[in-house]
Order: C-alpha cells, then sequence, then structure tokens
C-alpha cells in the first residue's frame, strides 16, 4: 500500500488544501501538485462512493415517489454545495474564514453535494428503465422476441420475450419485456427469434411478507413488466436474424459445445463458467453448490473476470520477457502490451456472457485495475475500488441494494484493507508455504467480511464453505480456466478435445467437493432475518470506521470512527433483539403462517415460495409439508382455524370460501379470506379478504399485551413507482386500455384486481423472485 492509498489525517487534509488553492492560484496549473494535495485527493476518492450512497440509500427508503419539485431542489442544492465547496478556501485566502473552517466548510459542502448526487442518479435511473407493468391478469395470445433462456428455481426453462404484443392490449399498458415458464416438455424456441404462444400473465408478485425481498423492484428495473407460464407449444413466427457477432448465437453455440464435449453435469457446470449460460444445470447441483457456499462459481463473476484476467497477464508477460531475454524487444514495456491485451480477452468475455450488472461490474473493476497498469498507477488500491464503485453506482444506482454488489465490494476493500499486514509478515514464513498461507488468509478474509451479509440475506450459513472453496477456487484458477482459454484457441483447428477434458476433470472436482462437504454433520446452520435497518445501519458504519481509521488517525477520524462503531453496535443490537412476526398473511390470502413454540405452522401447504421465504426468515429447515403437518391449525380443508392470545384466526380458502364469512366472522375473529368478500360482511371481526390484501400487500402481525400490531406491505414501502398502479398512471405509465373488446385479454382490466387463484393465475412466478436474488448475490461471494 502506498501513501497516494492513504486517507489523510485532519492536519494533512488541511495542509494539502492549502498547498493546493496556493498552487492553483499562483501557477494556474495542478502540474506542480505537492504530494501532500495527491493525498488528500486520494483520500477524497475512497470516501466519494460511500457519500453517494447514502444519498441513494435515501432515496430508495423513500415511501413516496419524488416528483419534479423535490428533484429541483435536490440539483439546486447539489450545485449550492458545490459552489460553496469552491468559495470556501478561497474566503480563507481573502481572510474572511479562518483555514480549519475553511477546511471543515469544503469538506461538508462536497460530501452533500455527493450525497445529492447519488439522490438524483437514482432517480434519473429510475426514469430511464421506467415502463408499463402489468397491474392485471392476463391470459391469450402473447408474442414477442426471445431475448433469454434459462432456468428458475423450480427447475423449469424459463424464455424472456421482448417486443411483446398481447390481445386487446395498447401498447401504453404493454410491458416491455415478459418472463414465462415453460410447464411440460415444450421444445425451446431459439434466441432472437420471434414467437407465439398462449400464456398466462400477471405482474410480478410481491414480498413473501413485509421488509422482504421485493421482486417487483428487481423487476422494474431490470424491464420486466409481467410474468407468468405457458402450458402450450411455441410457434416460431420469425426466425432468428443470422448474425456473425451475434453475442447470445455465439454463447448459445460454445456451450452447447462444451455440453456434449465433457457431458454431464460437469459440462453443465464449465459451460456456466465460460459462457454464462446455466441453463444446462439441475437445481439439485444448484442446491449442492448453495449449501457448500461453491455457488458463487458457477456464474460469471469478479472471481471469474480475475482469474481469466490474471492468467492471461501473467502467462503473455512471461512469455514477452521471454522474447526479450532472446534480444527482441529489449527496453519496451511489455507489462504494458499484456495489460492492455487482457483487457481486450476480459471485454470479449464480458460480450460473450450477455453481460448483466454482476458481470459488468466484475469486468469494470478490472478495467480499472487494468488501466492502472497502462498508467504506471499501483493496479490494487481502495482508489481503484472506490473509482468502479463509483460508476457503478453513478450508472446503476438500483445495485446498491442488491446483496451481490455489497458482498462483491464488502470482500475487495476487507483484503486491501488489510493486505498490507499480511505482506509484511509474509517474509517470516518460508516461500514454498506463502501461496498456501495467502489462500487461506484471503479466504478467511473474505468469508468474514461476507458472512454477516450471507447470514442476513439468505438466513443460512454454510459452515465448511472457507474449506470447499480452499479445496476449489485453486483447480478453478490452476486448471479450469486456463484450460477454458486453451480450448478457445484450439477450437477453430479442432483440438479444443484435451482442453475440454481437463476442464471436466476441475469441474468434477468441484461437485465432487461440494457433495463431500454438504454430506458433513451441521453443513448447513440456519439465521433468523434482521430486523430491516440492521444491515444499512450496521454496514454504513463498519464502512465509514474502516476508512476513517485507514492510514494516519487524527482527532476527527478517531470521533468518526467512534461514531460509526455505535452504528455497527446498534445494527447488530437490532438483529440480536429482532422477534418474528407473530401471524404472517400472503399478499393473495392463500397462506397464513402461524409462530408456535414448535415453529411456523401453516394453514395448508400451499405457495412453495411464500412458505419457503416464511420459513427460512425464521431460520426454520422444514419444508412447506412439514410445517403444515405442525400442530396448531385445526378444522377441515379450506376452513382451518387457530388461536393467538384472545384472538381466534379463521383462513377460509377453497369454492365456496365466501359464503362461509358470516358464519365465521364473529367478535375477536381475524378472518383470512382467499377470495373477494360479499358486500356487507365483516363488520363483526377484522376481515383480510383478497381485496382489502391487493392494497395492502403481505401482512406480519404481533400480539402485543392483548393487542395486535400489524404492519403491511404497503406500510413498509409506500407508494413507489415499480409498486403503485397510481404512481405509474401519474408518470404516463400504464395508461387506461381504449380498448372496447371482449377477448381474453381483457378480462379483470382494473389495476391491481386480484381473483380467487385459478387455474390461470401465474405460479411460477413466486420462484422467480427468491432465484433473483439468490444467483444474483451467491454467485459474488468470494
Amino acid at each position: 500500500m502506498t501513501a497516494t492509498d492513504a486517507a489523510p489525517s485532519d492536519g494533512r487534509l488541511r495542509a494539502g488544501l492549502r498547498t493546493l488553492v496556493a498552487a492553483l492560484m499562483a501557477r494556474g496549473t495542478s502540474r506542480t501538485l505537492p504530494t501532500a494535495e495527491r493525498v488528500t485527493r486520494a483520500g477524497l476518492l475512497i470516501w466519494a462512493p460511500v457519500l453517494v450512497a447514502l444519498g441513494i440509500g435515501g432515496w430508495f427508503l423513500l415511501r413516496f415517489e419524488p416528483g419534479l419539485p423535490h428533484y429541483g431542489l435536490a440539483l439546486a442544492g447539489m450545485l449550492a454545495a458545490a459552489g460553496l465547496a469552491w468559495l470556501a478556501p478561497r474566503g480563507a485566502i481573502a481572510g474572511r474564514l479562518d483555514w480549519d473552517r475553511a477546511d471543515l466548510l469544503r469538506l461538508g459542502s462536497l460530501g452533500v453535494a455527493l450525497a445529492l448526487a447519488g439522490f438524483l442518479a437514482a432517480g434519473l435511473r429510475l426514469h430511464l428503465v421506467a415502463a408499463p407493468v402489468m397491474d392485471y391478469r392476463y391470459y391469450g395470445p402473447v408474442e414477442g422476441r426471445v431475448v433469454e433462456i434459462d432456468r428458475s428455481a423450480r427447475d423449469r426453462m424459463r424464455v424472456m420475450l421482448d417486443r411483446v404484443t398481447l390481445r386487446d392490449t395498447a401498447p401504453a399498458r404493454t410491458p416491455r419485456r415478459v418472463r414465462l415458464s415453460l410447464t411440460g416438455d415444450i421444445p425451446l424456441p431459439q434466441v432472437g427469434s420471434r414467437v407465439m404462444l398462449t400464456g398466462h400473465l400477471g405482474p410480478p408478485p410481491g414480498p413473501a411478507e413485509p421488509y422482504g425481498f421485493d421482486f417487483r423492484r428487481a423487476a422494474f428495473f431490470e424491464g420486466l413488466g409481467a410474468v407468468g407460464y405457458t402450458r402450450t407449444p411455441i410457434l416460431t413466427v420469425e426466425p432468428a436474424p443470422p448474425r456473425r457477432l451475434d453475442a447470445t448465437a455465439v454463447r448459445l453455440a460454445l456451450s452447447a459445445a462444451m455440453q456434449r464435449g465433457i457431458g454431464g453435469q460437469e459440462g453443465a457446470v464449465a459451460s456456466a463458467l465460460m459462457t454464462g449460460d446455466r441453463s444446462g444445470i439441475a437445481e439439485s447441483t444448484n442446491q449442492l453448490m448453495r449449501d457448500s457456499n461453491l455457488y458463487h462459481i458457477v456464474s460469471i463473476s469478479g472471481l471469474h473476470m480475475s482469474m481469466l484476467a490474471g492468467f492471461v497477464y501473467a502467462a503473455l508477460r512471461l512469455a514477452l520477457a521471454g522474447v526479450q531475454a532472446a534480444g527482441l524487444l529489449v527496453g519496451r514495456p511489455v507489462h504494458k502490451l499484456a495489460a492492455l491485451v487482457a483487457l481486450v480477452v476480459a471485454t470479449v468475455y464480458l460480450w460473450l456472457s450477455g453481460g448483466g450488472v454482476p458481470t459488468e461490474r466484475a469486468w469494470l473493476m478490472v478495467a480499472v485495475m487494468l488501466a492502472a497498469v497502462l498508467a504506471d498507477r499501483r493496479a490494487i488500491s481502495l482508489r481503484t475500488v472506490a473509482l468502479a464503485a463509483l460508476v457503478i453506482l453513478l450508472v446503476a444506482p438500483e445495485a446498491l441494494v442488491t446483496p451481490g454488489f455489497q458482498m462483491s465490494f464488502a470482500a475487495t476493500a476487507a483484503l486491501i484493507l488489510l493486505f498490507p499486514a499480511w505482506s509484511r509478515r509474509a517474509q517470516l514464513l518460508p516461500w514454498v508455504l506463502r501461496g498456501a498461507a495467502l489462500l487461506v488468509i484471503s479466504s478467511l478474509i473474505a468469508a468474514l467480511a461476507t458472512s454477516p451479509l450471507a447470514a442476513a440475506y439468505f438466513n443460512r450459513s454454510a459452515q465448511y464453505g472457507m474449506v470447499a472453496n480452499l479445496l476449489v477456487v485453486p483447480v478453478m484458477g490452476a486448471v479450469v480456466m486456463p484450460a477454458g482459454v486453451f480450448a478457445a484457441l484450439l477450437a477453430p483447428v479442432g483440438l479444443a478435445g484435451p482442453a475440454l477434458w481437463l476442464m471436466g476433470l476441475g469441474t468434477r472436482w468441484m461437485l465432487h467437493v461440494a457433495e463431500l462437504v454438504t454430506g458433513w454433520g451441521g453443513a448447513v446452520v440456519t439465521v433468523t432475518a434482521p430486523h430491516w435497518a440492521a444491515v444499512p445501519l450496521g454496514g454504513t458504519g463498519a464502512t465509514i470506521a474502516l476508512l476513517a481509521l485507514h492510514g494516519a488517525r487524527g482527532r476527527l477520524s478517531r470521533v468518526i470512527a467512534a461514531l460509526a462503531g455505535l452504528m455497527v453496535l446498534g445494527g447488530a443490537l437490532l438483529w440480536l433483539g429482532t422477534e418474528r412476526p407473530h401471524l404472517l398473511i400472503a399478499g393473495d390470502g392463500t397462506a397464513v403462517g402461524l409462530m408456535t413454540p414448535a415453529g411456523r405452522v401453516l394453514s395448508k401447504p400451499a405457495g412453495a415460495f411464500i412458505a419457503d421465504s416464511w420459513l427460512r426468515a425464521d431460520g426454520d429447515l422444514a419444508t412447506a409439508e412439514e410445517a403444515a403437518a405442525r400442530p396448531g391449525w385445526e378444522g377441515e380443508k379450506g376452513g382451518r382455524q387457530a388461536s393467538l392470545g384472545e384472538f381466534r384466526i379463521v383462513h377460509l380458502s377453497g369454492k365456496g370460501a365466501a359464503d362461509r364469512v358470516a358464519q365465521a366472522c364473529t367478535e375477536g375473529a381475524i378472518v383470512i379470506l382467499a377470495a373477494r368478500a360479499p358486500e356487507g360482511t365483516g363488520r363483526d371481526c377484522l376481515l383480510l379478504d383478497q381485496s382489502r390484501l391487493a392494497r395492502s400487500g403481505a401482512m406480519a402481525g404481533w400480539l402485543r399485551k392483548g393487542q395486535m400490531r400489524w404492519i403491511s406491505d404497503e406500510t413498509a414501502v409506500g407508494a413507489r413507482l415499480w409498486i403503485s398502479p397510481a404512481v405509474r398512471r401519474a408518470w404516463g405509465l400504464n395508461e387506461t386500455r381504449r380498448f372496447s373488446g371482449e377477448g381474453a385479454g381483457a378480462a379483470e382490466e382494473r389495476p391491481g384486481a386480484v381473483g380467487a387463484k385459478a387455474k390461470g393465475d401465474p405460479a411460477e412466478p413466486k420462484g422467480g423472485g427468491a432465484e433473483t436474488k439468490e444467483r444474483e448475490a451467491e454467485r459474488e461471494q468470494p
């Protein structure tokens, strides 16, 4: 770690600012800036993404959708703060301010400007990606272009369509993208082709419980406006146009060739590693790798990008060094040529993988590091990480609230902060042990940095994950990735077979290790979901504390670190004091979960995604069927009853459920109806039917001193553009349809309308939300 990577102390910061101003005022140039000023700039740079993230986080915490006046005020505030930061040192030079106050004023103004820039970036991004979201149920013909094929968490193939056309649906109400799960053995279409099918579509589902993972937000920023399924064959209306440089076609062709050349799940895993195509991996294999903490290896992320770029850079630099030893290219900066080629290879890898936020994030990190080599700068430092994080936050602010972003940068920053301490002591070890010790230390640091986040988001911890990674990651870097490069180079001449065989050995070893460690006792330990504010509070505090204590420590740095430590403590206390809801109600009324001494008891084993989410958040490994078999509910199917303190809980579902409301609705009863209640009912009890739940979303209740305290999804997240149909219409999305036809697509067109669960309701999407979170985040674990 060089001096330019250190955050300045208070005195050095002020001295650097004074020197900077003097140099600018006297010479009008920055070429003669002294070392102190460069240190100051480095210190400000590593704080910039933190301040921008505070603005983005504040924007996401709002329970209303900001309008033009709010953004106007934020823009004016940002410009005013930037102007004040510019004027502060000049005021000190003119004698109107002392330097201490000028320094604090400048730094505080810059902080406010960066935070407001994050707020504005989030709002701009939202409206750039804004597209119609289906707010009704649709059954009928669906036509569109296939842009992606993948596999869902329920082991079903899925297709994503864009340029969508729906019957009797105005273009202003047609989603930009829709995703459908394929039931049965339906032949897959070709990516890029235009297809037609008959499908069931509905809006992206909300959280399983208040403050749970919100698939609607993730789908909105992805441009995904509807999800559903189809049972009919897919008819190709127009074949995919031939393109020589079509990344999707090349990716799928390479994936198919690798799977044929290697075979089995080993080939599917190898294909995912090199091309990003995970459609061949069975869900049982996915779960095996999740339980062994190896899931991050099966998709292209920072690990793969750095391995590939590192191998190309090291191999080419070694080869060029041999050329120099032979008397050629003497005196040439061959390390820069190697870095340039590695950057090109990493860019091709990004293109081949099809992009995506995690892959783009990984490429950006590698690109910044290789660019530092080209510019004769230190490649791995907090500045490179801060620059990459800053670019990502400004371009895709929604990445901040994803587990993958948080875990990736937590691991990287922890390694960079702690690596100097290791490098000073590594010389005490024999050289033969340094590589193994470095692997163990780096895995331990990364695991400690990401384990709290993994436990908070996934409510489970792979106890032997570090052991599995120690056994697998070296093989991936030394065998699988190099073999993949050689296979790509030799494939045009038909000699890729030996390289693919070597790749298969590596991926077979990975699956063997995953199966081995998951067979050990206590491989997976569950963790109760924390309070929604615990992760933002503790994570922000930990980041601020580490940056404040990094480098020279002044009085101000120690004060900031102490306050940040209190934030970490507050987050930990919130987590420890979290009490799970006594009663959970699904947003469509089809599932109810009651907490008992034996664990949560389900009224019926329905809603696999919802039930699994509830049990996982409870830290419970039981299945939905096992939770439904626990004692707590009684009565016939469709009319289940339970007791919670003085309250009688009644869950009515199935045919004729609405007709039994009057009988069940007595004083002191809480009636959950999986249908719409008849007019005039529900006056003698608390009635939660599908009409009311459609407005409130999922509900959670706690029994406090004989009274029920409720929190709904509506009160938790408010009215945001990705949630509220009314807000979308106010911003010009989802305009009221003007068709008068009575086709199938015109049924249930009222925004937010939810009917009784029927054969035509989209069921598969409820598995898709959880999968999006798990895959996006787990592939970023180090």
